[in-house]
C-alpha cells in the first residue's frame, strides 16, 4: 500500500537540496568560534546561511540561530525586555509554556479571528500572535495588528513556523520578533531562528549568537535550511486543492472549521460529528492516509484542542476534529484518494448509526 502523507504542518519531508547541502557542509565541518581557518571558513558559511534565512524571508533585522521555533519563542517571551507578557487564546502550545504564568490572554471570536479594536493597553508589553494557527489554518490580520498594538505601546512578536517565506510582506515590514523554523518549510530539522527589530528587546545570556544563545552553532543545518528556503514555495497552487477537499467534507456531512475565514492554503480542520478524533486518525491511517488531531505537539494526549475551545467548540465537538495539511508534494491524486477515504469513513458511520 502506498501511503500519503498529509501532516505537513507538524512537520515536512526535507528537500533533496537542503538533504545535499547538509551531507556537502557535514564534509567541511568544523567550529565556527575556533579562531584557526577552519573555524574561519566555518564562520563564513554560518554567516552566509543566516543572510540567506534572513533575505529569504524580507528581513533587514538581526537574525539569532536556534534549534526550531519554540526555543526562538522561549527566548523571545522568556528574555524579553518587555514589563508584560500577552498572547492570544489560540497560540501554540510553546507559546504557553514559554509565556509567564501572568500572561494576558486575547480573546478571539468564533473564526478565531483577534479583533484589532479588542486589545486592551498594550503599554510596554510583548504580544504574540500567531500568522496562521497550527490547527485550524486561520489567518490572523497582522498587519491590522501590529498598526494597534505599536499605538498602544506594545511590540509584537509573530509565530511564524507555518509561514512559507516571502508569503506575507506584512510580517517583515510590521513585526518586532518572528520565530521560524526549518523543518516546517522542507529544511532540517533542529534549526530555526528568531528574526529580532532590534536586540535591545531580549536580555543576553553569553555564549554564541552575538552572547543572545549559547552552544555550539550548527553550521550543516544553517546550511541546509537556507539551501529549503532558496527553492520556491507555491503554496497558491494548494489553494485548490483545499477547496475541492473543503467542499468533499461539507457534501460528506462534515464541517469546515473556519469555512468563511482567512486560511492557510495548506491548512484545515475538519468535524466529522458523532465520530472521535482518535477513531477517524486509526481509520484513514489504516486506509495509508498521515493526518493528525490538532498540533503534533498535543495531539498525543488527545485532550480537548485549547484552540477550539477559544472559538466557542464544546469538548465534545473539538474530540472530533482532524487537521489535514498539505505540502510541496501533495497532488490532486493524493486529495482525491483522501477524499474517497472521508467519504467511505462518514458513509459507514451514517450506516453504523
Amino acid at each position: 500500500m502506498t501511503r500519503i502523507y498529509l501532516d505537513h504542518a507538524a512537520t515536512t519531508p526535507m528537500l533533496p537540496a537542503a538533504r545535499d547541502a547538509v551531507n556537502a557542509a557535514m564534509g567541511r565541518w568544523a567550529n565556527p568560534s575556533s579562531p584557526h581557518a577552519e573555524g574561519r571558513a566555518a564562520r563564513a558559511m554560518l554567516e552566509a546561511a543566516r543572510g540567506g534565512i534572513a533575505r529569504a524571508y524580507g528581513w533587514t533585522g538581526e537574525t539569532i540561530l536556534t534549534s526550531g521555533a519554540s526555543e526562538s519563542l522561549a527566548i523571545a517571551l522568556g528574555r524579553s525586555m518587555a514589563a508584560r507578557t500577552v498572547v492570544t487564546a489560540v497560540e501554540h502550545d510553546a507559546v504557553f509554556r514559554a509565556a509567564p504564568a501572568d500572561a494576558g490572554v486575547i480573546a478571539v471570536g468564533p473564526d478565531g479571528i483577534v479583533d484589532p479594536a479588542s486589545l486592551p493597553d498594550l503599554r510596554d508589553a510583548i504580544v504574540c500572535v500567531q500568522w496562521a494557527n497550527s490547527e485550524t489554518g486561520v489567518r490572523q490580520p497582522i498587519a491590522a495588528l501590529a498598526e494597534t498594538i505599536h499605538a498602544r505601546g506594545g511590540r509584537l512578536l509573530v509565530d511564524a513556523a507555518q509561514m512559507p517565506a516571502g508569503a506575507d510582506a506584512d510580517v517583515a515590514a510590521h513585526a518586532d520578533m518572528v520565530a521560524i523554523s526549518a523543518h516546517k518549510r522542507g529544511g532540517p530539522p533542529g534549526i530555526g531562528a528568531l528574526l529580532i527589530r532590534d536586540l535591545g528587546l531580549i536580555a543576553p545570556s553569553g555564549g554564541q549568537e552575538r552572547g543572545y544563545r549559547g552552544g555550539t552553532e550548527n553550521v550543516p543545518a544553517a546550511i541546509g535550511y537556507a539551501a529549503a528556503l532558496a527553492e520556491p514555495e507555491d503554496v497558491d497552487r494548494l489553494i485548490p486543492l483545499r477547496a475541492r477537499l473543503d467542499d468533499a467534507v461539507r457534501r460528506s456531512g462534515g464541517v469546515v472549521v473556519a469555512d468563511a475565514q482567512a486560511r492557510h492554503p495548506a491548512i484545515a480542520a475538519y468535524h466529522l460529528p458523532g465520530v472521535a478524533s482518535a477513531t477517524q486518525l486509526i481509520r484513514l491511517d489504516m486506509a495509508g492516509f498521515a493526518v493528525s488531531a490538532g498540533s503534533a505537539c498535543s495531539s498525543g494526549s488527545m485532550k480537548p484542542s485549547h484552540v477550539l475551545a477559544a472559538m466557542g467548540w464544546s469538548d465534545a465537538a473539538s474530540r472530533e476534529v482532524i487537521r489535514i495539511s498539505f505540502g510541496r508534494m501533495t497532488t490532486e491524486a493524493d486529495v482525491d484518494a483522501v477524499i474517497a477515504a472521508w467519504r467511505d469513513m462518514a458513509r459507514k458511520v451514517r450506516i453504523v448509526a
